[in-house]
């Protein structure tokens, strides 16, 4: 044999191996099955699609015949941190005292260095109506404390601080009412045909009071008390939205349903995301919503379009809507649009660390019909708390 020709004779088999295994990999890759969550939705936009949060399962190396010891190596920057343990929800409001507590609440300081006085004039009413308007609590709510207090005052005098603060709590607390139903509806319901379905909780509100963060606080909420979460991104006119509400699922073990475009029509994410939940057995489908507040009408048939096509699965248990506390008379007036839109059944609101417009509370209350069943109390991914009247009250007269 030629010397010549040994060195292509032996790199034959070579380059054979290598464009057998580029044609492998080229029909695996078209005969590979269309991933889990894009069935079309009907409206000629690129599906939804489902992204879990586990990490994948281990490569084995016998499957890969050209995988070398290095291929089966996941880098430490690119491997699936651990799942958080949220906190429980037991005790979380406590926290909120105790940050008051050591703040000094502006709202309980000043109430009850007026009501501490020894006579009380009338500039002293005046200035304690200023005080509860300053806090957002409502025209309103506020003529009727300063009637109640006044009829205390002229009844039973108030003999010092601690007598003085009795009479305050139980005031404030009849305003902020303890009586009303404060539960989330967050229990699976049981179709007619005995399957089985999960609450489905819409949550809305305007950009900027945090909605896509408090979707992802509640998820935790609910995976701390043992819930079975379906994330269901539907803000898909803000680009970040999706990224960002699968960025809190995957830290619980929680899957994320969005679309791979922006812009893509949030029905049909909120729709897939129904689905999914009850194809995987969830307790609880909760489904981000765009905080467009461009117009009544467009908001309207948004919504709208969003809960018939919810609807057509699982009914809705809740909509909740997310308000900044330090807003004020604006925030009251993106929830009286929202309230007569969207059907609101609870109220969540962020920011209420921010202690000296605790009023807002029994304002927005007062405006919507609904109670306040959430609070937000800071920055942690832990500082989203069912709302518990009494604590709170607690908190503002923490001095």
């Amino acid at each position: 044999m030629d010397n010549e020709l040994l060195p292509y004779l032996v790199g034959a088999p070579v380059l054979v191996a290598a464009a057998a295994a580029v044609l492998l990999g080229r029909r695996r890759r078209s005969d590979a099955p269309p991933q889990a969550g894009t069935e079309p939705t009907g409206d000629g936009a690129a599906p939804p699609v489902v992204t879990a949060p586990e990490a994948p399962a281990p490569v084995d190396g016998a499957a890969a015949p050209t995988a070398g010891p290095d291929d089966l190596v996941v880098p430490d920057d690119l491997a699936a941190p651990p799942l958080e343990t949220p906190e429980p929800t037991a005790g979380r409001l406590r926290r909120l005292r105790e940050r008051l507590a050591r703040s000094g609440s502006p709202l309980g300081t000043r109430l009850l260095g007026v009501l501490s006085r020894d006579h009380l004039t009338e500039d002293d009413w005046d200035e304690l109506e200023e005080t509860l308007l300053l806090a957002d609590v409502g025209a309103g709510p506020t003529d009727e404390l300063i009637d109640a207090l006044r009829t205390r005052v002229r009844v039973d005098g108030l003999r010092d601080g601690e007598q003085a603060r009795a009479v305050l709590r139980e005031q404030l607390l009849a305003l902020v009412d303890p009586s009303l139903d404060r539960t989330l509806a967050t229990e699976p319901t049981t179709a007619e045909d005995g399957q089985r379905l999960p609450a489905v909780v819409l949550v809305v509100g305007v950009n900027g009071t945090g909605k896509t963060t408090t979707v992802g606080k509640l998820a935790r909420v609910l995976v701390a008390d043992g819930r079975r979460v379906v994330l269901g991104a539907a803000d898909t006119f803000r680009a970040a939205a999706a990224d960002q509400l699968q960025t809190w699922g995957s830290r619980v073990g929680v899957p994320t349903v969005r679309s791979d475009r922006d812009g893509a029509d949030p029905a049909a994410v909120a729709f897939d995301a129904v689905r999914t939940g009850v194809a995987d057995g969830a307790d609880v489908v909760l489904v981000d919503t765009a905080g467009r507040l461009q117009n009544k009408a467009g908001l309207m048939d948004e919504l709208g379009k969003i809960t018939r096509v919810i609807t057509r699965t699982a009914p809705l248990s809740e909509v909740l809507l997310v308000l900044d506390a330090t807003t004020g008379q604006n925030g009251l007036n993106q929830a009286r649009v929202f309230g007569e839109v969207a059907g609101v059944t609870g109220i969540v609101l962020t920011k209420l660390d921010g202690t000296a417009k605790g009023g807002i509370v029994v304002a927005v209350q007062r405006e919507l019909g609904v109670p306040v069943k959430l609070v937000g109390l800071g920055e942690g991914p832990d500082d989203l708390a069912p709302f518990d009247p009494e604590a709170f009250v607690d908190g503002l007269l923490q001095t």
